[in-house]
């Protein structure tokens, strides 16, 4: 068969996490209710953000941005499946499959921006306490923040470019719930070296980056709280970290898992079940990994929603 340039192609079938139709029902009812969750839960935390004074400092600002990353992250991917699921077709334009590869690693690599500057904040604020707000100027993380979304736009850009060089054969059946950007690459008929070379050097860069400075300042952070001779002062620095560790355990976890499987010899379906955590569950997870364990959050929700948030 010989391959069809790709600008002739108009669509790709997403499969879906499972072909059972009378799983179909279940999967919509879990996607939608998650997906709700997930929109309310971090309208919630920008919403206690933006309405306390209290909370305006560089550690609730980049957890607003997170907040809304992802709002955005989650919104790139499950509206379209539930509108596939409900519609009962498993279509996705080729323009719709590019611009959600595009945005889907637009907002992922920001995440992960989102969460070493995050570990930054909590360097500074534990080993430099005196310096910190001289150091985490309101100047300094807008720079971050702009810096974090020109480079991520890059990444994208870049990327998704790329992928219109590309030309595929009449297999256009996309293994997963989503444009994933290594499941599209391998639906290619052309020599796709080079896009699978700019793809793991960008994912090693971006990740490689972003673990190391996370990696950094919490050894810093240890090394610190080790030097408190008090047990309470230990627990109070320590609680000051301990959501966000949980969110970046959970985050790189499961993006590590995901990829060293897609190396291996697991299934695409196995992959597109454990890309579920980072693209679905981990942003449903942070408002509520923030709001339970943090004090402050709990009494700005409590001003918004006029009840008691346990």
């Amino acid at each position: 068969m010989e391959p069809v340039n790709d600008t002739q192609i108009l669509e790709f079938l997403l499969l879906g996490l499972s072909n059972e139709p009378e799983l179909q029902p279940l999967i919509f009812g879990l996607f939608l209710s998650t997906y709700l969750t997930t929109v309310f839960g971090n309208l919630l935390i920008i919403l206690a953000v933006s309405s306390d004074p209290h909370l305006h400092t560089p550690m609730y600002f980049f957890l607003s941005n997170l907040s809304s990353v992802d709002i955005c992250l989650i919104s790139t991917t499950v509206p379209k499946m539930l509108v596939n699921i409900q519609t009962q077709s498993k279509v996705i334009t080729y323009e719709g499959c590019i611009t959600q590869i595009y945005f889907f690693l637009f907002f992922a690599a920001l995440e992960s921006f989102l969460l070493t500057m995050m570990a930054y904040d909590r360097f500074v604020a534990i080993c430099h306490p005196l310096h910190y707000t001289v150091t985490m100027s309101p100047r300094l993380c807008a720079l971050l923040v702009l810096v974090s979304w020109a480079m991520s736009a890059f990444n994208s850009l870049s990327q998704s470019l790329m992928m219109l060089w590309l030309s595929f054969c009449t297999d256009v059946e996309i293994p997963h719930f989503f444009c994933e950007i290594n499941q599209v690459v391998r639906l290619a008929c052309s020599d796709t070296f080079l896009n699978d070379m700019v793809m793991y050097f960008a994912a090693g860069i971006l990740s490689g980056v972003s673990l190391t400075g996370i990696l950094y300042s919490y050894s810093k952070i240890a090394s610190s709280i080790r030097g408190i001779s008090s047990a309470h002062g230990k627990y109070k620095a320590f609680s000051t970290c301990a959501s966000h560790l949980s969110i970046v355990s959970l985050f790189y976890c499961t993006i590590l898992g995901v990829y060293l499987s897609s190396t291996g010899t697991h299934s695409s379906h196995s992959s597109a079940i454990a890309s579920l955590m980072y693209t679905v569950v981990t942003p449903m997870l942070n408002p509520f990994i923030y709001s339970l364990r943090n004090k402050d959050i709990k009494r700005a929700l409590k001003i918004i929603t006029g009840m008691s948030v346990i």
